[in-house]
């Protein structure tokens, strides 16, 4: 059983993923923000460094994507390949922050690598609205964070919820969670936790 969580910068889904990982003892695959070298670098300058931080992101996903699927069965991945690819990158080119040949390159390095991995058997997307995405950024206190720019967050939110909505490749779970805290409400824990395992018991009946 392979499990991802998407979600926009804020939404939760780290939060959720390690949460989710220990409920259903799965192997959690995290996202590598802390030893980016590319990171800080990005939100100080991110015409500069767009592409190097993809492809860093790409080259981290798939080595653990195919890392850990080979010695785990089941496993929780913290951001899918697909977001990169159909809403970061894509963003970062229209708004003129990606080079259209970088970019080209970009999804046709993606589309190469993704051809060797299987979707996800779930994915379960956080939705949330711009408004609660700037607070739980805010609230983290991030230093790299504080220089996102607000219409970065926005563009990016219309792809997400475009994607989703239209995703094909699997089965996909959307939940709004503008009125869920599940990080410290217990409550809406397990809200969440019963409409997931339900989700999941119905993958393999």
């Amino acid at each position: 059983m392979h499990i991802a969580v998407a979600g926009n910068i804020g939404s939760g889904k780290t939060t959720l993923t390690e949460l989710l990982s220990k409920k259903f003892k799965l192997k959690q695959i995290s996202e590598e923000i802390d030893n980016n070298p590319y990171i800080t670098d990005f939100y100080d300058d991110m015409a500069r460094w767009s592409f190097n931080l993809q492809v860093y992101f790409l080259n981290s996903r798939v080595r653990n994507i195919l890392e850990h699927r080979k010695k785990f069965s089941s496993t929780i991945l913290d951001r899918t390949l697909y977001e990169d690819a159909y809403i970061f990158a894509p963003n970062l080119h229209v708004m003129g922050l990606m080079a259209t040949k970088d970019y080209q390159t970009y999804i046709s390095l993606f589309e190469l690598v993704n051809s060797f991995i299987s979707p996800p058997d779930l994915i379960i997307y956080l939705k949330a609205s711009v408004t609660t995405l700037i607070r739980n950024i805010q609230r983290r206190g991030r230093n790299y964070e504080s220089a996102i720019r607000l219409d970065y967050i926005s563009s990016l939110n219309e792809r997400y919820n475009s994607w989703a909505e239209g995703y094909k490749d699997g089965k996909i779970m959307i939940i709004n969670v503008d009125d869920l805290d599940f990080s410290n409400n217990k409550k809406d824990l397990e809200f969440l936790v019963d409409k997931i395992d339900a989700q999941i018991n119905g993958l393999f009946k």
